[in-house]
């Protein structure tokens, strides 16, 4: 890399500040890209921008010195498929960077020009570092090489943490010893949601209940998602208290919880990077990669296993074990920030 040159990048990334999980990614990302990139310029990207072929646009994304792919479901039917053409002519080093694929519960299989356009994108990239194993998996199954592909992890567990105002706090009583449990749902465009409705607002009923007559302790529903509005109402949880700020300070408040039940993937992963274990309810491959990639496959619960009480079971057995997970967490995040500096690493290696 040139000494004093002020790098230009173009981000490509899902771009909805609507959902606090997709832009934690773009703020965790960027933070990091910052930090190892004095002055740098960056430029943002809808990932549509792949998606329909636009000269303008492709010529904007080569005057950048390089281009990053990511984080987030990069790799979702929704975005599908890429435009062959506009990848073929990028003349910039491309970096997919932790992004993920996508497959949800019920979906259908992706139709063969979907996938071939994902392949035609990781082929074009010099490097590529993927969230979980699930992704590499996908990709090596379709063709590409397994040396190729790094699990990284997802930059969105390093997302710098913001202290909220004190009357937020005292507001939410984020101070008081009480026990606290927060809760998340995805009502943000899951279509199966409404074939195990009844299980997953009950067995979060469950237990709401349980730690309020048991512990007498504080709920609260984190919210990432506007159309969460029309559903965490139905839970009717007694003293409900809602948690919607920005991505930084809702990280911060993760971190004064004691254990979070969630569907939706970043809220596991904020959680992780705060330190607070969080039991996923999976509704997604995604959810189910990232457990296995903290090396605590227990940390998500099977829809079909709601109605046994699986979802409480779970809760209580991760209770017991509060310090263990914090500890392994930490231990955890000093790997992927590895990762990440020699991912960066070889970003650098190319601009030289």
């Amino acid at each position: 890399m040139l000494k004093n040159k002020i790098i230009k990048i173009a981000h490509i990334h899902v771009w909805d500040k609507n959902n606090k999980g997709d832009y934690a990614i773009v703020l965790a990302v960027q933070e990091i890209l910052r930090k190892n990139f004095p002055g740098v310029k960056i430029s943002n990207f809808p990932v549509e921008v792949l998606k329909n072929y636009n000269k303008q646009s492709l010529k904007k994304l080569n005057q950048a010195d390089l281009i990053i792919i990511g984080g987030g479901g990069i790799f979702y039917s929704y975005f599908l498929p890429f435009n062959l053409d506009m990848i073929a002519e990028i003349s910039k080093p491309v970096f997919l960077f932790g992004l993920g694929y996508i497959k949800e519960v019920d979906a259908p299989l992706w139709q063969q020009d979907k996938i071939d356009s994902v392949v035609a994108l990781a082929e074009k990239a010099t490097g590529i570092g993927v969230r979980d194993l699930n992704t590499k998996r996908f990709l090596v199954t379709n063709g590409l090489k397994s040396a190729r592909i790094n699990v990284i992890g997802d930059p969105a567990a390093f997302l710098f943490e913001k202290k909220i105002k004190f009357s937020t706090l005292k507001k939410l009583n984020l101070k008081t010893r009480k026990l606290k449990v927060g809760l998340n749902l995805n009502y943000s465009g899951w279509l199966g949601f409404g074939k195990w409705r009844e299980d997953i607002l009950r067995s979060y009923q469950e237990v709401a209940y349980y730690f309020q007559q048991e512990f007498g302790a504080e709920i609260y529903y984190i919210k990432h998602h506007p159309g969460e509005n029309n559903i965490y109402p139905e839970l009717k949880i007694k003293n409900l208290k809602l948690v919607d700020l920005q991505p930084n300070e809702q990280k911060y408040v993760y971190g004064k919880l004691d254990i979070i039940i969630g569907m939706m993937l970043h809220v596991g992963v904020m959680s992780f990077g705060a330190l607070t274990p969080e039991i996923s309810v999976a509704y997604d491959i995604r959810n189910y990669g990232f457990a296995e990639f903290i090396k605590h496959p227990e940390l998500v619960v099977d829809l079909e296993k709601l109605k046994s009480g699986e979802l409480l079971k779970r809760v209580k057995m991760v209770m017991k074990n509060k310090v263990v997970y914090k500890n392994n967490f930490a231990f955890k995040k000093g790997e992927i920030n590895q990762n990440f500096n020699n991912f960066i690493r070889e970003i650098k290696n190319n601009l030289n």
